[in-house]
Formats: structure tokens, sequence, C-alpha cells
């Protein structure tokens, strides 16, 4: 299974950005898929997760009400839609499978090579 995010740039606080998944090489629906990041110097971190179906999804406290996380199985797509964003959201954000829904990221085997946010003050 190949994971290849993209969609990231640079934006000014308080803008929007979708990231983007796209999943080849398996049967997406088969997969929890989760968004992580990491900033400069610092480890990386959850963001948001997904169950195999869409119905449930987690977010980190850090982004909840700001940050959505949908997919498309039958486009293989996985989303991140990052609203009301601030500086401390700068960071490398990767894309990632699992088997079930899940925010530990040693539970996923399979990810994406990153896009970078960079968003300006």
């Amino acid at each position: 299974v190949q994971l290849q995010a993209y969609g990231g740039g640079l934006v000014q606080a308080g803008g929007s950005l979708r990231l983007s998944c796209a999943v080849s090489g398996g049967t997406l629906s088969r997969y929890g898929m989760g968004w992580f990041r990491q900033a400069p110097g610092k480890e990386r971190e959850f963001v948001a997760a997904i169950n195999w179906s869409g119905g449930i999804t987690t977010y980190a406290d850090s982004v909840k009400g700001r940050f959505t996380i949908s997919r498309d199985n039958a486009k293989n797509m996985v989303y991140l839609q990052m609203n009301s964003l601030k500086p401390e959201d700068t960071a490398i954000y990767f894309c990632a499978a699992a088997g079930r829904l899940s925010a530990l990221d040693h539970e996923y085997y399979y990810w994406g090579q990153g896009t970078l946010v960079t968003v300006s003050s």
C-alpha cells in the first residue's frame, strides 16, 4: 500500500488548507486512516483519525473544532480540512493507514511521505 499526501503550503494565520492523501495498492476500506504531524525539533504527534467507514472520527484536543478528517473509499482518498490555522500548526503532515481507528502511531503500518504546512503570523 502506498500513500501520498499533498496539499500543503504557506497560509496566513486564520486561513484554511485541505490536505489530501491518495492511497494506492490496496483497498482503502480495510484501513483506519490517520493524520499525524511533526513540527521542527518536536516529536511526531497525532492529529486526527477516521474508521474504515468514516462513521467514527477522533481528534487531538489541539485541533478539535478546527480540523475535519474525512474519506472517500470509492476514490481511495482521505482528507484533512484545516480551518482557523495557527502558527503552531506549522509542521510536516503525514497520512497513515492502520488496521483500525487509532491515535497511536505505532499501530499504523503504512505511511505517506508528508506534506509541509507553514502558517505565518
